[in-house]
């Protein structure tokens, strides 16, 4: 998808632990137009750049990824919340995104 001109683009820092959880979920971001192979290749140096439909990608990929150590019998705890954590965080930015494009 090509951005328009009242696209805005917002910049995003995942780093460490935030970022490794969430490259074991792009996975659930097959039909993504590249934002998979984005992440896969970021390395949470700089802020990443990032549209109002990669944010709402990256949030459903996420809750994917919660809800799938949920059921998993070895689930583990901390990379739970982790994913919680960096998930506020998008579902936060998503918020303003979308409300910026009312």
């Amino acid at each position: 998808m090509k951005p328009g001109s009242r696209d805005i683009k917002y910049d995003v820092l995942i780093e460490g632990a935030e970022l490794e959880e969430l490259k074991k979920c792009s996975g659930a971001m097959a039909e993504s137009f590249g934002l998979d192979r984005r992440i896969e290749k970021y390395q949470g140096k700089r802020p990443i750049g990032l549209y109002r439909w990669d944010i709402e990608c990256l949030v459903m990929a996420i809750e994917w990824g919660i809800n799938d150590l949920k059921v998993n019998p070895n689930k583990n705890a901390k990379e739970i919340a982790i994913l919680e954590k960096l998930y506020a965080r998008m579902k936060k930015l998503e918020d303003v995104a979308f409300d910026k494009f009312k």
